[in-house]
């Protein structure tokens, strides 16, 4: 597995230093654009990338109230992986997976992507089954999973202990082609690759209204002025509910603090993600040696992106039984993000109530595998108003009862 070296980081965004640049400036927005999008995360700009480099659509503004990836996709643990139950899950989060993999040589732009392999470890016999189970849907959407061995889950992670006392490992379903990649640079390559193609990205601009006439959207108010645009697209995660309620709709999500952690850099000693639902926890390595571990969002709907104490005590403690070397690590830092969950545990992209509105949004806990894929469906379904990576995701499922539930694939495994 190919590693980077704190000075060849540190090169690689000086070589961008240019690009880069010219992508974090934020212009004044104009009278008009053909598409506003609120949000510059990972979702917001490869929906404004996809829509110029697919759909020919580049008069665009790409709004954002904070800064360019400030929000979820720089505070989540950056795992990548598509081995979802349901065939709309799988369909999307593979087409993400598969975009992640020429990502770098699409944007020319180094998002130090590393299919290292994920795998979830089964440590019940429920888990076990409903895993088996999860590998033969797999092997007919053409997703390349497997169910592998406890011997086979040592040899992949060795500082493993698979014969805890009360969660033994007794196997795992392993994506050799899943893995990470830096977030950061994700946001960044798809920022100037849209400000290569003319859009604006507008910084420190809040959204404060959106207008309405005859049903149909017009404009939007911001701290920065009035926006007229012909299409509006909500791309916000936790913040979605908040905009929708100013455009006069409501949406079935609630938002909730997801926390994570990093420990002090240590040696190589763990080249794969694994992630342990029983205990509620995940773990995998990064770049610079800190040991990344998160764990479940909280049990209560907050705002916060701060961590907090019983966080930490009741993830590391799930995972001290089986990695335990990490009980004599020190935490470096704690972070939290707020991620939007819907009922079903998966995303909506849809078109809404209001003539020109679009959505995306409900990607709760794992939302940064899936930017290349919800920017390419959410930029067609804006293009041309249906998209078939995106129209099982839509609002009329909740009023149809049509419910992807991927809530044991995504309640903690990110």
């Amino acid at each position: 597995m190919k590693r980077y070296s704190a000075f060849a980081i540190a090169r690689e965004a000086l070589r961008h230093h240019e690009g880069w640049e010219r992508a974090w400036r934020s212009p004044e927005p104009k009278a008009r654009y053909d598409v506003v999008i609120v949000g510059a995360g990972g979702h917001g700009l490869a929906t404004a990338y996809w829509l110029g480099k697919n759909h020919g659509i580049t008069n665009i503004a790409v709004i954002e109230k904070g800064w360019l990836g400030g929000g979820n996709t720089g505070r989540n643990t950056t795992i990548i992986r598509s081995n979802y139950l349901q065939d709309p899950s799988a369909a999307i989060y593979e087409k993400s997976r598969s975009l992640y993999e020429t990502m770098s040589q699409d944007l020319n732009y180094n998002v130090m992507f590393s299919p290292r392999g994920v795998m979830m470890l089964a440590q019940t016999q429920h888990e076990v089954r409903g895993y088996r189970r999860t590998a033969h849907a797999n092997a007919l959407q053409g997703v390349a999973t497997e169910f592998i061995s406890p011997q086979r889950v040592k040899e992949l992670c060795p500082i493993m202990n698979i014969d805890g006392p009360r969660y033994p490992v007794l196997g795992a379903l392993w994506q050799p082609r899943g893995g990470t990649a830096r977030h950061d640079a994700v946001a960044w390559g798809y920022a100037r690759a849209c400000s290569d193609m003319g859009m604006d990205i507008i910084q420190k601009c809040e959204v404060t209204g959106i207008r309405r006439e005859g049903g149909k959207v017009t404009a939007v108010e911001t701290t920065k002025g009035e926006i007229g645009c012909g299409k509006l697209g909500i791309v916000v995660a936790g913040h979605s509910g908040e905009l929708a309620e100013m455009a006069g709709f409501r949406l079935p999500i609630e938002s909730v603090s997801l926390q994570a952690l990093v420990s002090e850099p240590i040696k190589p000693c763990m080249d794969v993600v694994v992630m342990a639902n029983t205990v509620h926890g995940y773990m995998s390595q990064s770049d610079k040696g800190e040991m990344v571990i998160g764990g479940g969002a909280d049990g209560f709907n907050n705002y916060t992106q701060r961590g907090s104490f019983h966080h930490i005590e009741e993830t590391v403690r799930a995972l001290v039984e089986t990695f335990p070397m990490i009980s004599r690590l020190k935490m470096l830092r704690q972070w939290g993000g707020i991620v939007d969950m819907t009922g079903d545990r998966s995303p909506i992209l849809s078109k809404t109530p209001v003539e020109g509105v679009f959505v995306n949004c409900g990607w709760g806990t794992g939302g940064f595998k899936a930017i290349p894929g919800s920017g390419w469906a959410m930029a067609e379904l804006m293009a041309k108003g249906h998209a078939p990576l995106a129209d099982a995701f839509s609002l009329d499922r909740f009023r149809e009862g049509r419910f992807i539930d991927e809530s044991v694939a995504a309640g903690v495994a990110h």
